[in-house]
């Protein structure tokens, strides 16, 4: 298919946008990066790294637009690879998955309790991998509730290609398999679920760097791999080879590499997928296509730019073209606009033959990338939309923020808890807690209230406490706001652990 004319943007101009973290970044392979679920809250879920090591999950109630952020772990390995991948379970319980860069480990950690984060269970590995060098990376957690709502755990595994684990619940994990296998490569793989008994896979042969790659997708139900016209591929459990699956985009044919960035699943129970293709390492398209039951619609949407990131080794980061999971009529997109990275929300009324585009930013001094809508958020709700912002010099020493639309109450920005602990570890039973860093947008920090997890509270911001027992306190800080009439506030959750 012909390239899409890029729509003009609606003249009614950008979003309402907020900074949801101050410091912080994703990776486009580790999913889902953020979900909604509507259980005794309407709480939306998102995991980000931020550029000192912290692991984050920070949870936005909808009904009273209050966040409060939760650190997971600190100190891990700095790079956005890391990105946690979250999932609620049966039981409403968050679970949290990440790994480092090629980690020695998977981690996932529980909330303490249904559809919170204030508190957590010790953090728990996940005890398989495949044999190999290359350890763990890019977590991706799907549950099946047809299966007795089984978990698959997806992950680049020791020999570099896609390997999964599974459990029915518990911390007992079947032995590693490998899913995707192409020997001497690193198959680059996205996945999507229905929930029920269906799982969709679109992957790469490779890293776009080291060879000419295609996209190609495969779908697994009952126990079986299959193509995308339901021809079966064999069991799960036996890796497939990229020939073995549906071809989607032959890089030959076209005379231009592929990486694919996201797949989603139709009302029709069809794949949709985007991914970026490159003439040159400057020249980025975007291509969204569609399995129609019979073949591939599939059409070049527009020019992107070139690369975010300013490691020469890195020319194929592209700003990011991401399905809404909800309606995939509904792509965002990260390209270049009068050279600057902005957003935009690209919506189609009839699979992908024409759109519409509406501005999430325009008109930006710093770039916007890697647009994501949280899994099962409602359009038009505030986070239907969040990124990345700021200078992305790598992987490894990215300076960027999160955003997300929407505001608070009366369109009042709320403030940034921010504190730290010290020791926030160790046998001394004393800790001294310093939140001065909290600040506000559009006003100043009124209050501070804290809670240090042994029944104990406080206020003002630079209050000491000390615990009478050993034990792991999850220490709660809020901030207030001075606005006149709806103040905001913010909630930062941090763990204290006394050994002695």
């Amino acid at each position: 298919m012909a390239a899409a004319d890029p729509p003009a943007a609606q003249a009614a101009g950008p979003a309402p946008r907020t900074e949801l973290a101050s410091s912080g970044a994703w990776c486009w392979f580790a999913d889902p990066r953020g979900v909604y679920y509507h259980g005794s809250h309407r709480r939306t879920y998102l995991g980000y790294i931020t550029a000192t090591g912290e692991i984050r999950v920070a949870m936005y109630d909808h009904a009273t637009a209050r966040r409060t952020t939760s650190v997971v772990t600190t100190g891990f390995q700095i790079d956005d690879h890391n990105n946690p991948a979250i999932v609620i379970r049966p039981d409403r319980r968050v679970v949290v998955f990440w790994s480092a860069h090629g980690g020695s480990a998977m981690y996932y950690r529980r909330s303490a309790q249904p559809e919170d984060v204030t508190a957590w269970e010790p953090i728990k590995q996940v005890p398989t991998n495949t044999a190999g060098t290359h350890g763990y990376t890019y977590p991706n957690p799907v549950q099946l509730s047809g299966e007795n709502n089984r978990l698959y755990l997806f992950w680049r595994g020791g020999d570099f290609n896609p390997a999964y684990s599974t459990t029915n619940g518990g911390d007992r994990w079947t032995a590693a398999t490998r899913l995707i296998s192409s020997p001497g490569h690193r198959p680059y793989v996205k996945v999507a679920a229905n929930g029920r008994d269906t799982i969709h896979f679109a992957f790469t042969e490779a890293h776009p760097r080291n060879l000419r790659t295609s996209i190609y997708y495969m779908y697994y139900r009952a126990g079986s791999l299959y193509r995308a016209d339901g021809t079966r591929i064999g069991p799960m459990g036996t890796a497939v080879t990229p020939a073995q699956a549906t071809k989607v985009y032959d890089a030959a044919a076209h005379g231009a590499k592929a990486w694919v960035h996201d797949i989603a699943i139709d009302r029709s129970g069809h794949p949709v997928i985007t991914y970026a293709t490159f003439p040159t390492d400057a020249d980025h398209r975007y291509r969204y296509a569609r399995w129609t039951g019979t073949g591939w619609f599939d059409r070049e949407l527009t020019a992107a730019g070139g690369t975010i990131s300013g490691d020469p080794a890195e020319p194929n980061y592209s700003g990011g073209i991401t399905l809404d999971h909800d309606d995939p009529s509904v792509v965002l997109v990260s390209r270049q606009v009068d050279g600057v990275f902005e957003i935009e929300r690209w919506t189609t009324p009839n699979g992908g033959t024409s759109w519409s585009t509406e501005a999430i930013t325009s008109g930006s001094t710093e770039p916007n990338m890697r647009p994501f809508s949280p899994w099962g958020l409602p359009s038009g709700s505030a986070l239907d939309v969040v990124w990345m912002a700021g200078d992305y010099p790598s992987y490894t020493r990215y300076r960027t923020r999160m955003l997300r639309t929407g505001t608070g109450p009366d369109d009042n920005t709320a403030p940034t808890a921010s504190f730290t602990a010290t020791p926030a570890t160790g046998d001394p039973r004393t800790v001294a807690f310093d939140a001065r860093g909290s600040a506000d947008p559009a006003g100043t920090v009124a209050s501070w209230s804290w809670t240090f997890g042994d029944g104990t509270t406080a206020t003002g911001a630079t209050p000491s406490h000390r615990y009478a027992q050993p034990g792991r306190y999850f220490v709660t800080l809020r901030v207030t706001d001075t606005h006149p009439t709806t103040p905001a506030s913010d909630v930062l959750v941090r763990e204290v652990v006394v050994t002695g």
